[in-house]
């Protein structure tokens, strides 16, 4: 399926809202997911039964979450340092899972589709709900039933030339009213998509062709995980949770280079890293009044991670080599305090520190050369304090305001030694307006403040390039204002189409920038902004006789607009797309018992960088999935799927010059087209 194809595809998708959907909108069936008694005073709360699901016959609350007419899962972002902003769009009874480490996708598929009441989809806001910064999200209510369930899994990528990525899920889960525990083991050794076959071809200015060569590059990834948690009542109406994990991550590459025509000689290029780390955490709450609730987070988090690379070619080498340990400690107060069903406060504040010890080393030919900052000692004291109100005056308006105040302390020592200060106020707005029923809108505006990564202070490598980049010391967070409006429209009961437009305002864009002595790094290249333009529809197909047919199309269009620091000229910020799409097709058969369907990423994903010496184009045509389900019973799951079953070429261009890009001629330039095998993956999920 390729491009001409999508096209037809979102064409048709949108010829069927336009004739189907006014014409029979008003006709909702009897499944309709409506809101509760509880809720019907707040109608930008849907609430979702079990009834609402049957027909999918899901095995997992992350099932259940899939099939939400126009809601998509956002994991959130467990880089994030502190607790503030790495929470995701899913809550379960309320609250944000507090691992940073455990994703929430992860969480779902440990939770039995039996063990859950019902989920609500949160549009706007509500009282006593925290968005967390999200439009919408979903909030997981579990039952209070006495349960306990055993869940294996066994799982395998199968590759053309006979190569096997097996996987192994065990999982335990017991619930007895308030007091739930859960583990699990998880184990892989596999390949990505790193391994593939190609060319690498390198043209004069002139385009005449001075080197040609195959590609082959081959990887191993192994993992190891153990997790787990439990809850408890404590006295006085409280409740205690516990989570723990330990992981274990390692991964091996190696590529080579054939010459097969021109100058040059045989390239071959190997890395690996280990990665171990674990974390631990304690959540606390308990009402301390009629209205009031009290919440105390606790959460420690350590890892060790190496990386070493060999470069060779005509009888010359390179070294690389990276040592870091990394630790973070948070600790968070919440005050939640709602009086009324119209009011809900919520304040707080957080503290955590963060640090990284890291030790580089590169050699060339057994010779060493230094590199900017290969020896740093990272840590930042970060603290944050936040109010929260939400008003819904009526049951057509909900009013939600926020106001954050973030300060830091970010400290470097080791080959640069200095230290900065941040203070960061982040307002957030979102009115909610519902003007009839199925239809929303939505105005925000918010100030969003990035964090700095840690790795960005130290020097590192790219194996699949043989480039090496400096680290660099005078970093500053990323500043985004967001001005957004959407508009939400839903019917027949599992139909939703929306439109979202957002307009950003950056300050201190986080990019490349040159460093002395040749080399660049990550850096502040100054003020820009961008514009996001993203629809989507879901469109179930029941009302015209197509039973369990279901189409979910999704189109969005991205701008950016930057100064590049060495020509000076306005161009897109590095890594950023500028079209994304998906087409997905799915046929549920007898109530989910048999359901098959096609996912199309129907977008051609494409990233420009812009380097000091470098310009790269990496572009990735569309994948395409199938795949066919069976569920003989409840105990079963049986899945299959074929990935990337077109084929696709990725194609790599860069432009290597023989200095900064603004003043140096191009050296030449380098096109390496590779294929990463189709692969089918079989998926065994029995309940114990």
């Amino acid at each position: 399926m390729g491009g001409k194809n999508s096209v037809e595809l979102i064409a048709a998708a949108t010829l069927v809202t336009i004739m189907v959907v006014p014409a029979r909108a008003q006709d909702v069936p009897a499944g309709e997911a409506v809101p509760a008694p509880a809720e019907a005073q707040n109608s930008g709360v849907l609430v979702y039964t079990p009834d609402f699901f049957a027909s999918y016959s899901p095995s997992t609350a992350l099932d259940m979450i899939n099939r939400i007419p126009g809601f998509s899962l956002n994991t959130g972002n467990s880089s994030t340092r502190g607790l503030a902003g790495t929470a995701g769009n899913v809550l379960i009874d309320a609250d944000v899972p507090t691992s940073k480490s455990d994703s929430v996708r992860e969480l779902l598929e440990r939770i039995p589709a039996a063990n859950v009441e019902r989920i609500e989809l949160v549009r706007g806001g509500a009282p006593g709900i925290d968005m967390h910064g999200y439009s919408v999200v979903a909030n997981v209510v579990m039952k209070r039933v006495r349960t306990r369930e055993w869940v294996g899994e066994l799982n395998s990528y199968i590759y053309p030339d006979g190569g096997l990525g097996p996987q192994g899920r065990l999982t335990y889960t017991a619930r007895d009213g308030e007091r739930q525990t859960q583990f699990s083991l998880y184990g892989t050794r596999d390949r990505t998509g790193t391994t593939s076959h190609g060319t690498r071809v390198r043209t004069d200015p002139g385009g005449a062709v001075i080197q040609s060569a195959d590609l082959d590059t081959r990887d191993r990834i192994y993992s190891f995980s153990a997790r787990g948690s439990i809850d408890r009542p404590t006295g006085g109406g409280g409740k205690l949770h516990l989570n723990g994990l330990l992981g274990y991550d390692t991964s091996d590459i190696w590529q080579d280079f054939t010459i097969r025509s021109g100058s040059g000689a045989d390239e071959h290029a190997e890395a690996s890293d280990r990665n171990l780390g674990g974390e631990f955490s304690a959540t606390w709450s308990k009402p301390i009044g009629g209205d009031t609730e009290i919440e105390l987070t606790a959460l420690q988090r350590l890892g060790h991670y190496t990386y070493d690379q060999l470069s060779q070619s005509g009888g010359g080498n390179s070294d690389f080599s990276l040592q870091s340990t990394s630790g973070e400690s948070v600790g968070r107060v919440i005050l939640r305090y709602k009086p009324e069903d119209a009011w809900a406060f919520e304040g707080g504040g957080e503290f955590a520190y963060n640090w990284l010890d890291s030790s580089t080393g590169y050699a060339s030919n057994g010779a060493r050369i230094a590199l900017p900052n290969e020896n740093v000692f990272v840590n930042e004291l970060r603290g944050e304090a936040f109010a929260q109100a939400t008003w819904h005056p009526s049951k057509s308006l909900t009013l939600e305001a926020t106001i954050r105040a973030e300060v830091s302390r970010i400290a470097q020592n080791g080959d640069t030694d200095q230290s900065k200060s941040f203070f960061y106020p982040k307002p957030r707005v979102q009115l909610t307006w519902i003007p009839g029923k199925g239809h929303q809108f939505r105005l925000r505006y918010e100030h969003v403040v990035g964090q700095l990564d840690f790795d960005d202070f130290v020097a590192s490598s790219e194996v699949e390039l043989g480039t090496v980049a400096g680290g660099n010391a005078d970093l500053k967070p990323q500043q985004t204002t967001v001005y957004e409006a959407g508009y939400e429209f839903r019917f027949w009961g599992k139909g939703a189409i929306t439109a979202l437009y957002q307009h950003y305002q950056y300050q201190d864009i986080v990019d490349y920038i040159p460093l002395v002595g040749g080399y660049d790094a990550v850096g502040n290249i100054g003020s820009g902004s961008g514009d996001l333009l993203e629809t989507t529809a879901t469109l179930p197909f029941d009302k015209v006789g197509l039973k369990g047919v279901q189409l979910y199309v999704r189109t969005a269009w991205y701008w950016t607009r930057a100064t590049d620091p060495v020509t000076g000229e306005i161009r897109r910020i590095s890594g950023a797309g500028h079209f994304g799409c998906t087409v997905n097709f799915r046929h549920d058969i007898d109530d989910g018992r048999w359901s098959w369907g096609v996912e199309h990423g129907c977008n051609l994903d494409q990233d420009y960088t812009y380097r000091v010496r470098e310009l790269r184009d990496y572009r990735l045509p569309p994948l395409v999935t199938v795949y066919a389900q069976w569920k003989p019973n409840a105990d079963w799951t049986i899945r299959v799927e074929g990935g990337n079953v077109t084929d696709v070429t990725q194609r790599y261009v860069r432009d290597i010059y023989s200095g900064p890009r603004n003043t140096s001629p191009l050296l030449y330039r380098e096109r390496r087209e590779t294929q990463f095998d189709p692969w089918i993956y079989l998926k065994i999920r029995k309940r114990l």
